[in-house]
């Protein structure tokens, strides 16, 4: 019966199976120390030519890296390392014996990485990267469905824009002519408060932004949540609920992962705490203060967020921007309307942002002028404003880049490794 590495520190003593791949290999003469991954986890498996019948001991010989492996041992504890466990090894069989695996243990460079992604993955790093990446997963749902959200899914072609006519990617659509790849599932999940009070949706939305930045991806993950009744204060309560649960989940259960990724944790223990609050008008402010050149009505770049954050230990909301530069369906604060009850979170550590957010217009008319305005054909969006006509109610919602909030906990530069297979504008492959 196979036997998953992550339980071998309850089975001292026990024989076990553990079904793998040969990560790597070393032999001092008739003894071999055979380092194995199941998945789980990592374990070093100690051969010794005396103990084993000669046939073993050969497959062992010849074994490569990245072999696939069937290794029967007896579990120990490590003689130096209280809390590392080894097996002693019984038995040795291969199932496929690796051909020369392009991807040894030395510095390779970024682009031979990527074209090799698909290999790369096997590393140590990328594991500690995937199984952050899935905590986080898992903590937003955990937090949302403790806040009465439950997952309502949303299509991946659409009829419209979402967040900007400019970022979208035509898909031809049989006779109906031409569909899009979501940008984000907030208008749908909207239609879906009416049904359930609270929901969210999480899956990949597109974006064709011609940007090369570290923190930019074409294809990304997006969970987007909607809640009726939520007004602005309350909506941020909920973005800045999750963000902390999120780091407190992952410091708890991604130990061994952040241990290999040399991730610093204090500044992400640090974090948990009320966060900073900024109108847009005070962002602008402290930023010229700063020596940043950035003038009222313009959108804030990377170095920006940077600067805002710099000498803060904990994220940043800045709320209450100008209507002219953000989308057609966030309300309009009631003091000044120039202004929309909106947010967006800025991490700490260079991390950027992390969720966008809004109180949304319920208001059928206001909405309808806001269409207008903005010269979007009021046919597509007619299925939208009917929302508005039937039980309209205050609601906000907001929506989290996933691949950002896995960069900044693992502390990784690059955001393309915050994602199995990234794709970008100068990559589609593998």
């Amino acid at each position: 019966m196979q036997t998953f590495v992550k339980n071998l520190a309850s089975m001292v003593g026990q024989e076990v199976e553990v079904k793998g791949w040969l990560y790597n290999k070393r032999s001092s003469g008739p003894i071999a120390f055979l380092e194995l991954r199941d998945g789980s986890g990592w374990v070093q498996a100690v051969a010794a030519k005396s103990e084993l019948d000669p046939v073993v001991w050969e497959e062992i010989e010849k074994s490569t890296q990245e072999s696939s492996v069937v290794v029967t041992g007896k579990v120990a504890k490590h003689p130096k390392k209280a809390t590392v466990f080894e097996l002693q090894v019984i038995n040795f069989k291969l199932l496929q014996l690796a051909h020369e695996y392009p991807i040894a243990h030395k510095e390779h460079g970024p682009d031979f990485l990527m074209e090799n992604r698909h290999l790369w993955l096997r590393s140590k790093r990328q594991w500690a990267i995937l199984r952050v990446r899935d905590a986080v997963i898992t903590a937003i749902g955990e937090y949302l469905h403790k806040e009465n959200f439950i997952k309502v899914d949303s299509p991946v072609f659409t009829p419209n824009a979402c967040e900007g006519t400019t970022t979208l990617f035509p898909v031809p659509y049989f006779d109906l002519g031409t569909a899009y790849l979501s940008q984000s599932g907030q208008l749908y999940i909207e239609a879906a408060i009416a049904s359930v009070g609270r929901c969210y949706d999480f899956g990949p939305v597109f974006r064709a932004e011609k940007s090369k930045t570290k923190r930019h991806l074409t294809e990304f993950w997006m969970m987007d949540a909607e809640a009726a009744f939520v007004e602005h204060e309350d909506n941020l309560k909920i973005q800045e609920g999750l963000v902390r649960y999120i780091i407190r989940y992952c410091l708890t259960n991604c130990q061994e992962e952040l241990k290999i990724l040399e991730r610093n944790t204090e500044p992400l223990e640090k974090a948990d705490k009320p966060f900073t609050r900024y109108t847009y008008d005070e962002a602008i402010k402290k930023l010229n203060e700063l020596g940043s050149d950035i003038k009222y009505g313009e959108d804030l770049g990377n170095d920006d967020e940077g600067l805002l954050t710099k000498d803060s230990q904990v994220p940043v909301f800045i709320e209450k921007w100008p209507k002219s530069i953000k989308p057609f369906y966030m309300k309009r604060d009631s003091v000044n309307s120039d202004l929309v009850l909106n947010d967006d979170l800025i991490a700490i550590e260079g991390a950027g942002e992390i969720i966008g957010g809004s109180q949304r217009e319920e208001d059928y008319e206001l909405l309808l002028s806001r269409i207008k305005a903005e010269e979007l054909n009021e046919e597509d969006y007619q299925w939208y404003l009917d929302l508005r006509k039937y039980g309209s109610v205050p609601h906000s919602g907001f929506g989290i880049g996933l691949e950002r909030m896995v960069r900044w906990i693992t502390g990784v530069e690059h955001i393309r490794e915050c994602i199995p297979f990234p794709r970008t504008i100068g990559r589609l492959r593998p």
